[in-house]
């Protein structure tokens, strides 16, 4: 192949390639058009193996968080954790462990909002956009999520950095996988753009 050859090859591919560069370009750039914060949600002890409400699959769900954590850490990103007050196993886990700079927020009820300064803190950074994840998926994440949505925010759940259990109504047992996705149905769309950390990072 001669070197007139190589050239077209090399532009063809070039102009090729131009539509995903340019896809991709805007995807990253749409990510950091608003400014974004990571809501990490009820990652606590008390839902791994040994503590009170074990959750299904609780250790992988929070390391796909702790991914997403070290992404906007890596970035200099707001970070907030939020944690439900309890007697015992409240602290959170250890692979999603706060710094001391990371805003820290306890709770009393489901949905983070109600009660804590989380909607003022918000506020004050001017964040328009939330990254959710954490536990359980049927309560306090969709909670925060639709609380979240009505106040104006933009959602982002990954959902495979959430974890749940299964539910018990009359004599019907719900699966946690059921429970899991059938919450997300709900959210996806109307509350919030659900994906997993995969596609996530990729776009970040």
């Amino acid at each position: 192949m001669n070197k007139r050859s190589v050239s077209i090859v090399i532009l063809t591919i070039f102009f090729l390639a131009l539509p995903y560069i340019y896809l991709h370009s805007a995807e990253e750039s749409d990510m950091h058009s608003k400014k974004t914060a990571l809501l990490i949600i009820d990652i606590q002890d008390f839902y791994f193996p040994g503590g009170s409400l074990p959750l299904v699959n609780p250790e992988p769900a929070s390391l796909n968080a702790q991914k997403i954590l070290k992404k906007f850490r890596e970035k200099n990103m707001l970070v907030i954790h939020v944690r439900h007050n309890a007697k015992s196993g409240a602290g959170i886990h250890a692979n999603v462990k706060p710094l001391e700079s990371e805003k820290v927020i306890s709770k009393d009820h489901a949905n983070s909002f109600r009660d804590t300064d989380l909607l003022e803190y918000l506020n004050q950074h001017q964040v328009k956009r939330l990254v959710i994840v954490g536990m359980q998926t049927h309560m306090c994440v969709e909670a925060a999520t639709r609380a979240a949505c009505d106040l104006g925010f933009e959602c982002i759940l990954v959902h495979d950095a959430c974890a749940t259990r299964a539910l018990k109504f009359d004599d019907k047992v719900i699966s946690a996988e059921d429970v899991h996705y059938s919450t997300l149905s709900t959210l996806s769309g109307t509350y919030a753009q659900v994906m997993d950390t995969k596609t996530f990072l990729e776009g970040f």
